[in-house]
């Protein structure tokens, strides 16, 4: 039986710092090299053979070019959550070498989680789907400024005008002036600086609806389905499908909840059981839509237009889940603001539970698909 090897990589955008774990238990630091392809298959060809090879390290800013580097050459390697590394207590010495060789002792015991790796389709779709993100909180930034600016001078919209609507920023444009040059010129800025962050996110959201167009079969078909659930429309469905990628790939929905790190922390010991705020520990841009597409169900269960619309030339299964999450999400909705549950905690486990009909949707079309396939 072939001995394997375990890398532990701390990555960096000019270096990598490496530690081995031998299969006797020796784990041993071997130096820094240059984050640069070749001095990587210098590295492999080193240690190798590469099929007695397995590295690790952590998720971050330098994203999976060396993954794609060194499955290329043969090796295994995982990409791993770093919220979820072993940390001892007291340990307050950090240095590159350091956290290469716990990468490399823990890699080898099995106690680190990996994380999806996308392929290029999902990678470059999400890619998109967060450039438009953040230009929506641009704009948001940029409206809080604008609106501070009429406030500090008193300039009120009329009563009925909501904000930042048409008919808002036309009353800034058409009844708004000053009487100071300076203070003229500083309401054009801010006003042209919204109108700005505008036109960006409409540039986005076309090249996001271009890029599904291009996108796989399969995928094109779980967003389409997504979107018969309610508070979810096309965007929200993209966004999920580029975060999750291959939605079966989760055993059942509660890993998908846990994934979303919405679920409720714990510190229980004995007859004792003390639970706290959600983990938060998990995929954010995730947790974000679950949360936000919960709103949609502080109403009644109905299907109107707009969805009935999303709805055609969906599959009968599909429509009969979406239709299962109105009256049950409803019902938890009111059941938990009747017990005096803040609302952002109400919402937030309507969230939980709305990803539960996700997964169900999601594995239920991507089966079928293969089925036909």
């Amino acid at each position: 039986m072939k001995k394997v090897r375990f890398l532990g990589l701390d990555v960096h955008a000019e270096t990598i710092a490496v530690a081995i774990a031998e299969p006797d238990g020796e784990v041993r630091s071997l130096g820094i090299i240059p984050n640069r392809e070749e001095s990587i298959r210098k590295l492999v060809k080193k240690l190798g053979p590469a099929e007695q090879l397995q590295a690790c390290y952590e998720a971050g800013p330098t994203g999976y070019v060396l993954y794609w580097q060194l499955t290329a050459l043969g090796m295994k390697c995982e990409v791993v959550a770093p919220t979820l590394v072993p940390v001892k207590a007291g340990d307050r010495v950090k240095t590159d070498r350091r956290d290469a060789t716990k990468l490399a002792r823990s890699y080898r015991a099995g106690d680190l989680t990996a994380v999806w790796v996308p392929n290029e389709e999902h990678e470059a779709l999400r890619d998109l789907v967060r450039a438009r993100e953040v230009a929506k909180q641009d704009q948001l930034r940029a409206r809080n400024r604008l609106s501070k600016f009429l406030l500090r001078h008193g300039r009120r919209a009329p009563t009925g005008v909501k904000a930042w609507t048409q008919k808002f920023q036309e009353w800034i444009k058409q009844q708004v002036h000053f009487e100071q040059p300076a203070q003229e010129y500083t309401l054009l800025d801010y006003l042209h600086e919204v109108e700005h962050r505008g036109d960006r996110i409409r540039r986005l959201e076309q090249a996001i609806t271009e890029a599904v167009k291009l996108a796989p079969a399969g995928m094109q078909e779980v967003i389409q389905s997504l979107q018969a659930l309610r508070g979810i429309a096309q965007i929200s469905a993209i966004t999920l499908v580029a975060e999750l990628g291959e939605i079966s790939r989760f055993e059942g929905a509660r890993q998908l909840m846990g994934y979303s790190g919405a679920v409720p922390s714990e510190d229980s010991s004995g007859k004792r059981i003390q639970r706290g705020p959600i983990t938060k520990t998990g995929n954010t841009h995730l947790r974000r839509i679950a949360i936000e597409s919960a709103w949609a169900y502080r109403h009644r269960p109905a299907i109107g237009p707009v969805l009935r619309k999303r709805q055609e030339g969906l599959s009968e299964e599909v429509k009969e889940i979406a239709w299962k999450a109105q009256p049950r999400l409803h019902k938890r909705y009111r059941t938990l603001s009747a017990a005096g549950k803040e609302k952002q905690k109400v919402i937030t486990a309507v969230g939980r539970e709305l990803l539960g009909f996700i997964w169900a949707i999601g594995v239920q079309v991507e089966r079928n698909h293969k089925r036909v396939a």
